[in-house]
């Protein structure tokens, strides 16, 4: 999701709501303690170097449990890092601490914004030599899934 999209949603919400892919609710009190831009220049494992940049939005807990971050007040920040940080329209990542700091995507569920998990993945497999895993079939699902004539099948 880009900036312009995530902004546009949390304009049209009554309250801001995060979760995790398994459910589990971050509490409401959160903080967004920082915002900012990620510039990560990079050469992958088959020599090509690359350029990546994100939005970094940074979700945090505190014990002030009556705080709530309202979706205006969300857009006024968002705006004062674009104008100065002069952001542009990126992809945006959030941080948030589980086990360790986490980086997630973020995506919609109705009214909540859900952290996807992000992995790791090699970007050069055409160089690494990474054979792409086939699924394995069985030759009695072949036979049972054929559409192709049998003598048996009277077809001919």
């Amino acid at each position: 999701m880009k900036i312009h999209q995530f902004k546009n949603i949390v304009s049209s919400l009554n309250s801001i709501n995060f979760q995790l892919e398994n459910g589990k609710i971050i509490p409401k009190h959160f903080h967004i303690t920082e915002i900012g831009c990620i510039s990560k220049k990079f050469i992958d494992c088959g020599g090509t170097v690359r350029e990546e940049k994100i939005i970094n939005l940074q979700l945090w807990n505190a014990n002030d449990f009556s705080h709530r971050l309202k979706p205006n007040k969300l857009i006024e920040i968002i705006e004062l890092a674009e104008k100065t940080l002069s952001i542009e329209d990126l992809p945006i990542e959030i941080e948030y601490q589980n086990e360790t700091i986490g980086k997630y995507d973020v995506l919609l569920n109705g009214e909540s914004f859900v952290l996807a998990a992000k992995t790791t993945n090699c970007l050069a497999e055409d160089k690494c030599g990474i054979v792409e895993v086939k699924p394995k079939i069985s030759l009695s699902e072949l036979e049972n899934n054929s559409s192709c004539c049998s003598p048996e099948s009277g077809c001919c």
